[in-house]
């Protein structure tokens, strides 16, 4: 795996983390790594993409703090396109991570997270009962990262922000039926709840149960 990866990955990955400096100029950079110009470009085209570096102008190339998701991202949309069903797939992936996490995360959620999970729940519920009624979308998509913050492990919070980027994209965040966001909703505070009381095994079964939804859904 390491030895497919281009050579300025490597020298990417190679910097200590402690290096402030920028990332040499293109010409400079090619000069150093050996590789021609036009090879070094399309190199760093790919770290872009990969979220790993920005290049803007006047200041360069500078590498980012690793993240799990634009990798995910650029993959899974492009696996969307080629097929619808393929979100379907990956929402039975996250569905999965969830659960086999569920205990580890929610176990270290701190009372001041509980207390934005409360804050979530009511205004998904304002948004709901509102007039004009609101999809809470953003109350959707928070609520289920928040449960999973603190288990600060990169690759399931990629996992998770990627499919929230998918679900967008099939447009399922503009899904208006109102008796199925409701039953959301229901799930989701009874969910918080259950972790409140620290009935973790309970609100876990909640969870599965609200996971079924996305499949039942009306069209």
């Amino acid at each position: 795996m390491i030895n497919k990866l281009s050579d300025f990955l490597k020298y990417l990955a190679a910097r200590k983390k402690s290096d402030k400096e920028g990332i040499p100029a293109l010409d400079q950079l090619s000069a150093e790594l050996d590789i021609n110009r036009a090879a070094l470009r399309e190199q760093v085209a790919v770290a872009r993409a990969l979220g790993l570096v920005s290049v803007k102008p006047r200041v360069g190339i500078q590498r980012l703090a690793y993240s799990f998701t634009p990798a995910l991202q650029q993959s899974l949309g492009y696996a969307i396109l080629r097929d619808r069903a393929n979100f379907e797939k990956y929402s039975d992936l996250r569905t999965h991570v969830e659960s086999a996490y569920f205990h580890q995360a929610v176990e270290k959620l701190e009372p001041v997270d509980i207390e934005e999970l409360k804050e979530l729940i009511e205004e998904a519920w304002g948004k709901l009962r509102g007039t004009p009624t609101k999809i809470p979308h953003q109350e959707h998509r928070d609520l289920h990262i928040v449960m999973y913050k603190r288990l600060d492990n990169i690759f399931i919070t990629g996992i998770l922000e990627a499919y929230w980027e998918a679900y967008e994209a099939v447009e399922l965040n503009v899904f208006t039926d109102y008796n199925y966001l409701t039953e959301v909703w229901d799930y989701h505070t009874r969910i918080v709840e259950a972790i409140e009381r620290k009935k973790y095994d309970e609100a876990h079964q909640i969870l599965l149960n609200h996971t079924k939804l996305i499949a039942a859904r009306p069209h």
